[in-house]
């Protein structure tokens, strides 16, 4: 299928079928693509938790604002987490990334406030929904981007100390009376005019 036709395919999942499982090759899949997902000079500042354990999922539910009944129906969230303890981040920089790299990233933190820092940090994360979604579609599967979650709470729930939650990702099976499916609701998008400009 090509990319657009997937793109047309694609939309916020409101309702899940709960019943229909996601195969773990697939769950693999995504593992390997958000592993390898782009980032600014290849600075990776994220953790993506996946969680299928329906305790811990439900848990999360409940720190998920308006996306409670999304988390709970769907097989899979992924949480994409960027970066929150700087120092320890320091030390990961320093340990894992080729000299170059942390040179770079030393040179920029040294050059900007920090707040500025940690925005920085924060758009590569998103780099990475863009690329879950897309694959997520491509492999056959429904997700939501939910940026309504309660970061705090899900810190407390998965342990995290060092990095935290900006948003998740459910994934699974689209329940056939979701009404918002493309199919039913038709994509609504601004005029291509508008929105692609060439400069020849």
């Amino acid at each position: 299928m090509k990319p657009s036709e997937l793109a047309k395919k694609r939309y916020a999942t409101k309702k899940y079928d709960s019943s229909k499982k996601i195969p773990q090759e697939k769950i693999e899949e995504l593992k390997e693509v958000l592993h390898l997902a782009p980032s600014s000079i290849n600075i990776q500042p994220w953790k993506f938790t996946f969680v299928q354990n329906p305790a811990i999922k439900s848990k999360l539910a409940d720190a998920s604002l308006h996306n409670t009944e999304k988390v709970n129906q769907a097989d899979l969230l992924i949480v994409f987490s960027v970066a929150e303890d700087l120092d320890a981040f320091q030390k990961v920089v320093d340990k894992e990334l080729p000299t170059a790299l942390g040179d770079w990233y030393n040179s920029i933190k040294a050059n900007i406030p920090e707040n500025d820092l940690r925005v920085w940090l924060a758009k590569q994360v998103y780099i990475a929904l863009g690329v879950a979604m897309s694959t997520s579609i491509a492999l056959g599967l429904d997700s939501t981007p939910m940026e309504g979650i309660e970061p705090e709470k899900y810190m407390d729930i998965l342990g995290m100390s060092a990095y935290k939650p900006l948003f998740a990702l459910s994934v699974g099976y689209r329940a056939k009376d979701d009404r918002y499916q493309p199919e039913v609701m038709p994509k609504s998008r601004r005029p291509y005019k508008d929105v692609i400009e060439v400069v020849n």
